[in-house]
């Protein structure tokens, strides 16, 4: 897809415009448009605008819309390309219901064109309940989803964004859930632009992103949302940014009444407004007026804010004869369609990665098979398709539905809930593990067991979703919940080949699982076609392509402390014990081996260096390869091999293909204590290969990763 190049003259256009309107209104309607739910000023012929609209994975909380795998899913796709058909296939549905709204006159909350989506916060603890929502644990991963996202609903017009995006939660957010109101993430400033900003600095300065939501916490002691040094200096000053920021929702009463930072809301909007931020997620700034009379802030960092706000207006075309903007013409019934449904199946099959196989028994041949039994809590979850911050789909395929579609009459299917996801009974009035019994006649009477395991949106996601099972949203821990590892034991002990299916947003520590049960599949949230998916992959329509965005670790015990966000023992960067499932990890059905790895240069010059190899599919079916780039710096004190590179490739049984990418000399850069970017001389290691080239990934890939070396002086 070709990159957008923002018209610059338009734009000056479009602030002339905003300035001119605002210059028109008075204080209190300033003020008034700077809540999310802005009300209409009809004597300028301005109508009401809801900010707040939702669109991780599709456009949400507004009906029927596409439901795409969660965004963990989409960063194990390691595919950029995709993302961005993804981000611009939702917009392309929000535009449609936009339009649809728009003409039975329907302003309401979930209603507008400002997505607050994608999340790039960072996954770096696995018990965190909302990391699901993220692209993973790695910065240069998450900036190259993040980017593609955003460039994906902004859209490729020169004069006019199809939708405003919204990088969030700025910044060094990720847990724990239940304090996240209170929380000061004490950070230091190698780790700060090591890990926690080059996201979103790559969808400010590259994408272009419209907006920037602040996070709840203290960073370093300042409300994320009144931050002098994130919100002016770093965002504004250094990097330039150039829309609106908006506050996470009602975030800005945190100030007094749990950071207390401030001592009353007066106070508390006087400092978000006075730092940058320009519009109120909540109904707290009907105290800015006020503020402005008591000269707390002044009524032109209000008039900039106002501006800023109608200048993303314009840019959507929302005061522009209908007739000019493209994106008008879009219809409804491009919503939930042939070809959106299509494209959701694409996309979950390239998102489900295969974690164990052994002695190849999958993919499944039905032709061998008489009665398969499908056994879990996850069977039938249409809960677990989806994760949160979701639409509602026309029709849901559970994996068991998958599976009896794709079999129909040719295979007997028995399928039993075996346990509730965490409770320890189904049957309220039943005795404990109510179903155990039925588990074991399933497994006695097939030729193969399904289990379908894990979470859903219910036992990990955002504090105060409703019916969350630990309150806060974060995992208490990394084991299955209630009494699935109970389950799953007897369904292995039955003697009976076991394919197991984890449906989760994060990583499960499934030990016994690893050591016993001979093919494991993550399946994430893998949207509303997700049981189509699963049943395709299982029975060897396609090869599974998928790797790991995050760490799957052995313990809850080996991490450090929720609250601690150093990146001391976090991540595959950091880490120094050995992982269950690595990051970047991911089997496939055939077998791709490298060969002839080549650099341009042996010296690391300031373009950067090319690196070339030839691919070739060894094995009897076709598949796509996920080729990742890491790179050391071999000197005491470093991290480990970072991601710096990845592309996919496309093989046919037999097929060889050349390949070249190209590593830009920033990919050799580290921070220094101070948070500043620097290649220091010295030999530099590139590993390529469909891995990492850690000693786990080496064993569980059975091949290691080709590696060159540079240096720079």
């Amino acid at each position: 897809m070709t990159k957008c190049v923002q018209n610059q003259d338009k734009i000056m256009e479009y602030k002339r415009r905003a300035k001119e309107l605002v210059g028109k209104m008075s204080l209190e309607e300033k003020c008034f448009q700077m809540l999310h739910s802005a009300s209409a000023i009809d004597r300028l012929n301005i109508p009401s605008y809801n900010w707040w609209n939702e669109g991780l994975h599709g456009v949400a909380r507004a009906g029927v819309a596409t439901i795409f795998p969660q965004a963990i899913g989409l960063a194990a796709s390691f595919d950029e390309e995709l993302v961005e058909e993804v981000a611009d296939a939702v917009s392309t549905e929000a535009r449609a219901k936009f339009n649809m709204q728009q003409e039975f006159g329907d302003t309401d909350i979930y209603k507008g064109l400002t997505f607050w989506a994608p999340n790039v916060n960072i996954f770096r603890d696995p018990r965190w309940g909302r990391g699901h929502e993220t692209y993973g644990e790695d910065p240069y991963l998450t900036s190259r989803m993040g980017v593609r996202y955003v460039q994906g609903l902004q859209g490729r017009d020169e004069n006019y964004l199809k939708t405003a995006a919204c990088a969030k939660h700025f910044a060094v957010h990720s847990g724990p859930e239940d304090v996240r109101h209170s929380f000061n993430a004490e950070i230091s400033k190698q780790d700060l632009w090591e890990t926690y900003l080059p996201a979103f600095e790559a969808c400010v300065k590259e994408a272009k992103v419209e907006t920037v939501m602040g996070a709840y916490n203290r960073t370093n002691g300042e409300p994320c949302c009144g931050s002098k040094y994130l919100l002016k200096d770093t965002l504004r000053g250094t990097w330039g940014f150039d829309g609106h920021v908006v506050s996470d929702c009602w975030a800005i009463k945190d100030f007094h009444e749990h950071h207390h930072v401030t001592d009353s809301a007066v106070d508390s909007v006087a400092l978000a407004v006075s730092m940058g931020c320009d519009l109120n997620c909540g109904n707290i700034f009907l105290y800015l007026a006020q503020a402005v009379k008591e000269g707390k802030v002044s009524e032109e960092q209000v008039t900039t804010a106002v501006e800023r706000l109608f200048t993303t207006r314009m840019k959507l075309g929302l005061f522009d004869d209908p007739k000019q903007v493209p994106y008008n013409v879009i219809n409804y019934s491009v919503v939930d369609s042939k070809e959106m449904k299509a494209k959701n199946l694409e996309t979950s099959k390239k998102t489900l990665v295969l974690l164990k196989n052994e002695n190849h028994l999958l993919p499944l041949k039905k032709e061998n098979l008489k009665t398969i039994g499908i056994i879990g809590p996850n069977a039938d979850n249409r809960r677990a398709l989806v994760g949160n911050y979701e639409g509602t789909a026309s029709r849901y395929v559970t994996i068991n539905e998958g599976i009896q579609d794709y079999l129909g009459d040719e295979v007997r299917v028995l399928y039993s809930e075996g346990c509730h996801l965490y409770k320890d009974r189904i049957s309220g009035l039943g005795k404990e593990n109510d179903r155990i019994a039925e588990v074991r006649g399933i497994c006695k009477e097939s030729d193969v067991i399904i289990a379908c395991m894990g979470l859903d949106s219910g036992l990990e996601g955002e504090e105060g979703d409703e019916g969350n099972q630990y309150a806060s949203g974060d995992k208490p821990n990394l084991n299955l919940p209630g009494l699935q590892e109970e389950i799953l034991k007897v369904i292995g002990e039955s003697g009976k080949p076991v394919v197991l299916v984890l449906l989760s947003g994060s990583a499960l520590a499934i030990n016994w699982a690893q050591e016993h049960i001979p093919a494991i599949v993550q399946g994430w949230y893998p949207g509303a076609q997700g049981g189509r998916a699963i049943a395709e992959l299982l029975f060897g329509e396609y090869s599974p392509e998928g790797k790991l965005p995050i760490t799957f670790y052995h313990t809850t015990e080996e991490l450090p402390a929720f609250t601690d966000y150093s990146m001391k023992n976090r991540t595959y960067r950091y880490m120094k014990q050995e992982a269950l499932y690595p990051f970047g990890y991911g089997l496939s059905y055939t077998n791709f081996e490298i060969s002839e790895l080549k650099t341009s240069s042996g010296e690391l010059h300031e373009e950067g260096i090319d690196l070339t190899c030839t691919i070739t599919n060894t094995g009897e079916m076709e598949g796509r390869a996920t080729i990742e780039v890491y790179i050391k710096a071999e000197r005491p004190g470093t991290p480990n091999a970072q991601l710096k590179g990845f592309t996919k490739v496309a093989l046919a049984a037999g097929e060889e293909k050349n390949v070249t990418l190209h590593v830009a000399k920033e990919a050799f850069a580290l921070c220094n204590e101070e948070g500043i970017r620097e290649v220091l001389p010295g030999t530099y290691t590139i590993y390529v290969g469909e891995s990492q080239p850690d000693e786990r990934s080496i064993e569980l890939m059975k091949k290691a990763p080709r590696r060159v070396t540079v240096s720079c002086s």
